[in-house]
């Protein structure tokens, strides 16, 4: 048989009524998300920088399902690439849409 003794609090009333035991009273530590920038990049696929938004995203997405494995800091990484890559995909939209205006507006018409 064991030759420890029991602790006082593991056990447990046979009449099944709840005690408290000092393990439910402290809270587990949440771990917080870190953003995944997953609104930003579903703007960025407004832009007409296609494989660029749709890398964007992607990363969001793999932020998402990284963090959801617990693993924290790859997550962290891919939502950093997420944010970056979207800000490219949305200033390379916005200068491709600049250029078109200006093309379209100061050419000629006979």
């Amino acid at each position: 048989m064991s030759q420890h003794r029991p602790k006082s609090d593991s056990k447990r009333s046979l009449d099944g009524s709840s005690e408290a035991h000092i393990e439910d009273d402290v809270p587990e530590e949440e771990i917080q998300m870190p953003p995944n920038y997953l609104m930003l990049t579903i703007l960025s696929c407004f832009c007409p920088a296609y494989p660029i938004n749709i890398v964007a995203f992607v990363f969001s997405i793999m932020s998402l399902n990284s963090f959801n494995q617990g693993d924290i800091e790859g997550s962290k990484r891919l939502g950093r690439n997420a944010k970056w890559v979207a800000i490219a995909s949305i200033i390379i939209g916005l200068l491709i849409i600049a250029i078109s205006c200006v093309v379209h507006f100061t050419m000629e018409r006979s």
